[in-house]
């Protein structure tokens, strides 16, 4: 029987690293008398290699941080962070880091593995450090519900790694949606042909580890598995039952953000992933996932979520064909015209436009609502409205909202939005903005999300979630609401 986030297991391994017992709340005052001379932060990093690399950059960009302290369990990966900053000590162990530089650090960016987010963020916050860290939130709901309770309990600055959040395109799309453009929403399609799931058998055997690697601290909270060469480090991992949340808790989290918040979201009432047989081991490769929605001011009675990931998504669906669609595409089907590889460059031009008449972005979002449909592509792009199968000119829509909430000129350049998001947790943290992604939304962001991975072990049957007691009328599906802790 799996044991929840409060058990015993948990507790113990809690006590153990000398965090318990630390359940004062404070005021966010407290972050600024604690922090480091002169009004600056002092970081501490726990995972600086791929996407940890980049929030690395980020964070350390900001003119009043000071990385104090990396960690890494690969020791290629702390060598490159430590020649960037020298000054700053290095770990291995995220536990030790933490007790031996409770003094010297004022806040923790955790940028891991999926299943190393909670235990780490968890232990930070029982030390009264604000969080950073990476999307999804947690690799089980009651991981999500724990740490939303203990940012709050704490009053601590908390920011969950989603930097589209900050981008121009998706707050004016949030806005646009919440003036009304398009009526009540009623349906929201969203889709990623990117496929972290892995349909192929578990592999069988061991590898060396490499002398770089520690694999038991990569492991961390996982059950013990031997290592095995390109199966989970330093990529892999996202498409596996252990350690990921699949194409849903990668892409999803981005793209299901602008719509969720627009539309004033809550957690859903039900959902079922249509997809292969769970295997145990890796997420299907293929998902259409269908949630259905409690109504909000935004929406109808009824709201209607369906996502798609995986090679051909979307599925032919009425509501995502576009004006100029060639009759294949009417018909449901993507065009079969051969696009030139697109680049970064390409993604973040000012002239970025959809693909090409009649032909869906790669990734993104449709609102449909009573008075229209709403396209937003993913990313940089502005959206665009269609009603009766025509594009409708809405620059005075734009204008509007824009100026009427200071969102300023249409920016669509990576290097100064990429920052925005890290730089509004830095400056939450010093007592100057608040985040707009803070555990108390997106806990309930990533529990949406993590219900749709656990239906994939149950396709085509439809889940119920009682979201006031954390429970699924199907008594099946709730021992995967929480996972055991290994004593490592």
């Amino acid at each position: 029987m799996k044991k929840n986030i409060q058990n015993k297991d948990r507790r113990e391994f809690i006590k153990k690293s000398g965090l318990a017992g630390m359940a004062i709340a404070l005021a966010p005052s407290f972050i600024l008398k604690n922090a480091g001379p002169h009004d600056r932060l002092r970081t501490a990093h726990i995972g600086v290699g791929n996407m940890g690399k980049a929030d690395l950059d980020a964070i350390s960009s900001h003119a009043k941080v000071d990385v104090t302290v990396l960690c890494d369990v690969d020791a290629n990966n702390l060598a490159a962070a430590k020649k960037l900053h020298p000054n700053a000590k290095t770990y291995s162990d995220y536990r030790i880091m933490l007790k031996e530089m409770e003094n010297e650090i004022d806040a923790v960016i955790v940028s891991t593995p999926d299943h190393t987010h909670a235990p780490a963020s968890m232990m930070a916050m029982n030390l009264n450090k604000p969080v950073y860290c990476q999307k999804p939130l947690t690799h089980y709901v009651s991981e999500a519900r724990a740490m939303k309770k203990l940012a709050a309990e704490k009053n601590l600055v908390t920011q969950m790694g989603i930097q589209v959040h900050s981008f121009y395109d998706y707050k004016l799309a949030t806005l646009l949606i919440q003036s009304g453009i398009i009526g009540k929403v009623h349906t929201v399609h969203a889709w990623s042909p990117k496929s972290w799931g892995y349909d192929g058998p578990e592999p069988v055997g061991e590898d060396p580890v490499p002398e770089t690697l520690d694999w038991n601290l990569w492991l961390g909270t996982s059950a013990k598995r031997p290592y095995k060469k390109e199966v989970y480090h330093p990529g892999n991992w996202r498409k596996l039952m252990d350690y990921g949340c699949g194409t849903l808790g990668d892409m999803g989290v981005h793209i299901f953000d602008t719509p969720y918040n627009a539309l004033e979201l809550d957690v859903p009432r039900t959902i079922k992933n249509e997809c292969r047989a769970s295997n145990g081991f890796g997420y299907p490769e293929n998902n259409v996932v269908t949630y259905e929605f409690p109504e909000t001011q935004y929406t109808t009675e009824t709201l209607k979520w369906v996502w798609y990931d995986g090679p051909g998504a979307p599925n032919e669906h009425p509501d995502l064909i576009l004006p100029g669609a060639s009759d294949a595409s009417k018909k449901g089907k993507k065009s079969k015209k051969k696009k030139k590889k697109e680049t970064v460059e390409d993604k973040i031009s000012l002239d970025a436009k959809i693909a090409g008449p009649g032909t869906l972005p790669d990734q993104g979002a449709m609102f449909v609502g009573e008075k229209g449909r709403l396209l937003l592509p993913h990313f940089m792009q502005l959206p665009t409205k269609i009603v009766d199968g025509k594009y409708v000119d809405i620059t005075s829509e734009i204008d509007a909202v824009s100026k009427a909430n200071n969102i300023g000129e249409i920016v669509r350049n990576y290097e100064s939005e990429g920052p925005k998001h890290y730089h509004q947790f830095v400056d939450a943290c010093l007592g100057h903005d608040k985040t707009t992604a803070p555990f108390s939304y997106a806990s309930r962001l990533t529990e949406t999300i993590l219900l749709g991975v656990i239906a994939g072990r149950f396709p085509n049957k439809t889940l119920h979630w009682d979201s006031s007691s954390a429970q699924f009328s199907e008594s099946e599906a709730n021992q995967y609401l929480e996972g055991e802790y290994r004593d490592f």
